[in-house]
């Protein structure tokens, strides 16, 4: 059998070029079924004999193939491709239909040693469960997706060595920026400066950072959890919090100001990164064997502190009135569980908005002055308090 030539199909149907004859909206000629009269839209004509056409052994379907089976240019194929929201909706829901009824698949490297923009970021993230950072991450990728960008998740772990090669891995793929949510040590800073990409820490927010940090200041949310602690009048803090630079921030920051307050060192126990809920058991275990009971304990997130306020009432202790509890993050479990959780709300969906007007920045060369964003914190005071 003699194989059909992909690109003959404009010539070989009524429907493949604009005439006289074809309609302004794009629709075939009017064809009579009985007394019937159907109108058959020219894309699904196209996409028909397109994939009537197709073989295992036949060359990848092009941009010229795509603006044939949409009846546009390629100019406009190639716009709808970078720029979506420019293109007509008539005319992109048209395109979107010819590439994936051709299978085309953009190349999008070719795009960006055009406009030196791979349109690629990087999101670094230590893990995947029960992280603090989820929903922040989904918010932003979701806005970055929207605006033509595709998101990378890099997760790191907790080792400096693999976050180091995570971020080669990213650079080699021409990130336009990498996103970062885990601590940067000296010589991933020196990486980073040395490629020129712009390079955002989240979460955080160091006197010097290595380009960009939107985040908030650890050590304060410390001493405002130690006020208010101070101020609801318990006396006997017990500081659960996970074996990581920022926990150690909050943990000196509470540890401070309970001081300047006139208050006694509080007791502390660390727990492994990541926390996780079942922690919540040997943590209370060992609040019960220490020398005197505690009457608040502050936890380094809301899952330690959802399990916590579990073991205490399987124990038979009341919360808030026996023993109460403090969290962080505030996860949407904080205010919807019985007690509610006290706890810290970062303010997620600005630190994501932040984040891509950053990167969004168009700055060449990075800028010599580091640019930190301080988006603050609430404490939200809720019935576990």
């Amino acid at each position: 059998m003699k194989r059909i030539k992909r690109r003959s199909f404009a010539r070989q149907g009524h429907c493949f070029t604009k005439s006289p004859k074809q309609s302004a909206s794009g629709m075939c000629p009017a064809s009579m079924v009985g007394s019937a009269t159907v109108i058959v839209p020219a894309i699904a004509v196209r996409s028909r004999r397109w994939m009537a056409a197709l073989r295992d052994d036949s060359p990848e379907p092009t941009l010229e193939d795509v603006a044939t089976l949409a009846g546009v240019s390629t100019a406009t194929v190639s716009r709808f491709i970078n720029s979506p929201a420019i293109v007509a909706p008539a005319t992109a829901q048209r395109i979107g239909k010819a590439i994936a009824a051709s299978g085309y698949i953009p190349n999008m490297l070719a795009g960006g040693l055009a406009s030196r923009k791979s349109r690629l970021v990087a999101v670094l993230i230590p893990h995947l469960t029960d992280s603090i950072f989820n929903e922040t991450i989904e918010r932003m990728a979701e806005e970055l997706v929207a605006s033509g960008v595709n998101v990378m998740l890099g997760v790191t772990g907790m080792t400096p060595d693999r976050t180091e090669q995570t971020i080669i891995s990213a650079l080699g793929r021409r990130v336009d920026a990498i996103i970062s949510t885990g601590p940067v040590t000296d010589a991933i800073a020196q990486l980073v400066r040395r490629s020129k990409v712009r390079f955002v820490q989240m979460w955080e927010l160091p006197e010097a950072p290595v380009d960009i940090a939107i985040g908030f200041s650890h050590a304060a949310v410390g001493r405002e959890i130690a006020s208010y602690v101070h101020a609801r009048g318990y006396c006997r803090p017990h500081l659960i919090t996970a074996n990581g630079t920022r926990a150690a921030q909050r943990t000196q920051g509470f540890i401070s100001a309970w001081q300047d307050l006139g208050g006694t060192p509080p007791s502390e126990a660390p727990v492994d990164i990541p926390s996780r809920f079942g922690h919540a058991r040997q943590a209370f275990g060992e609040i019960r064997v220490l020398d005197t009971m505690p009457d608040v304990v502050v936890c380094g997130s809301d899952l330690l502190a959802q399990g916590l306020i579990v073991e205490a009432q399987f124990a038979g202790l009341s919360v808030p009135d026996d023993l109460a509890v403090i969290g962080f993050g505030n996860s949407p479990l904080a205010g919807a569980m019985r007690p509610s959780i006290t706890t810290i709300d970062i303010d997620g969906v600005r630190i994501a908005r932040e984040t891509i007007a950053a990167i969004r920045q168009d700055e060449e060369p990075r800028s010599t002055t580091p640019i930190r964003v301080d988006v603050g914190f609430t404490l939200i005071p809720r019935e576990s308090a």
